[in-house]
C-alpha cells in the first residue's frame, strides 16, 4: 500500500531502482532509455516511473537531495516495496587531484560526518559499503563498454556550504569524491539486507574552482545513466 512519501501499490516497482537525487533526471532516465515507461509516483513532485531496458524490468525514483531524504526513500523502496537493488546515479565534487570534470565514480565506500549510524546503536564506528553484487558487476560493465572510472572511497557530507573548508584533509585520506547520499543508502541497505551502490559524475571540482551547469548535471550524464542500466541488467540475470 501507499506510504506518506510514495503513493505506488505492492508491485509497481521493479526489484532494482536507479535514484538520482534529482527527480527530473529520473524523468530525463525513463523517458529516453525505458521501455513503455509508467509513472508510479508524484508526491511530493519526488517522480518515480518502471518500465523495461533490454528487456528487464527496472524502476527510477528521485530521491532528494541529503541523507535524510535518500534515507527515508531507499527505506520505503527496500522495507514497503520489496526492492533488492538500489543504484544512485547523482553527481559529486572532485576531491582527489586524478579525478577530472564529467570522470565517473564508483563509490565503494562512503566516508561520512553524518550521525546517521547513531539510530542502530553500534559499539563503535560502522564503515557503509558498497554491495559486493552491485560494485562487482558495475566494474565488469564499464570494462566491457571502456569506461574510464574511479572506484574507491567517497565522502557522504551533511554539510553543501562547509564552513570548516575540510575537503583538503579528506583529500589527504584518498577520498575521490564528495556528494550527499551514499552513506545513508549503504546503511540502509545493509540493515535491510539489501543492495546498494553509488555511480557518480563529477559535476564541479571545488578545490579547482571548475563546474558544469545545472542543465549538464540534469540531461546531459549519460555515461552514469547508461552504466547504471546496465549494471542493473547483469544482476537481473
Amino acid at each position: 500500500m501507499p506510504t506518506p512519501h510514495n503513493n505506488a501499490q505492492k508491485g509497481d516497482i521493479a526489484k532494482t531502482v536507479l535514484m538520482p537525487g534529482d527527480p527530473l533526471r529520473a524523468k530525463f532516465i525513463a523517458e529516453n532509455y525505458l521501455d513503455s515507461p509508467v509513472c508510479y509516483n508524484e508526491v511530493r513532485g519526488m517522480l518515480g516511473y518502471t518500465g523495461t531496458y533490454k528487456g528487464v524490468r527496472i524502476s527510477v525514483q528521485g530521491s532528494g537531495m541529503g541523507m535524510p531524504s535518500i534515507g527515508i526513500y531507499s527505506w520505503e523502496l527496500f522495507n514497503e516495496y520489496d526492492v533488492d537493488n538500489i543504484i544512485r546515479v547523482g553527481t559529486a565534487g572532485a576531491v582527489a587531484d586524478s579525478v577530472e570534470l564529467r570522470d565517473v565514480i564508483i563509490g565503494m565506500s562512503a566516508s561520512t560526518n553524518s550521525a546517521y549510524a547513531s539510530q542502530y546503536r553500534l559499539p563503535g564506528t560502522y564503515a557503509p559499503t558498497a554491495s559486493w553484487k552491485l560494485l562487482s558487476a558495475a566494474a565488469e560493465c564499464a570494462k566491457e563498454k571502456g569506461m574510464r572510472c574511479h572506484i574507491g572511497n567517497i565522502f557522504s557530507s551533511d554539510t553543501f556550504y562547509d564552513d570548516a573548508g575540510s575537503l583538503a584533509e579528506w583529500q589527504k585520506m584518498g577520498v575521490l569524491g564528495i556528494e550527499m547520499e551514499a552513506a545513508a543508502l549503504y546503511m540502509n541497505a545493509a540493515r535491510s539486507g539489501k543492495n546498494a551502490l553509488s555511480i557518480l559524475t563529477v559535476s564541479d571540482c571545488p578545490l579547482k574552482g571548475l563546474s558544469t551547469t545545472a542543465e549538464e548535471r540534469q540531461t546531459t550524464f549519460r555515461s552514469m545513466m547508461e552504466l547504471a542500466l546496465e549494471t542493473a541488467v547483469k544482476v537481473s540475470g
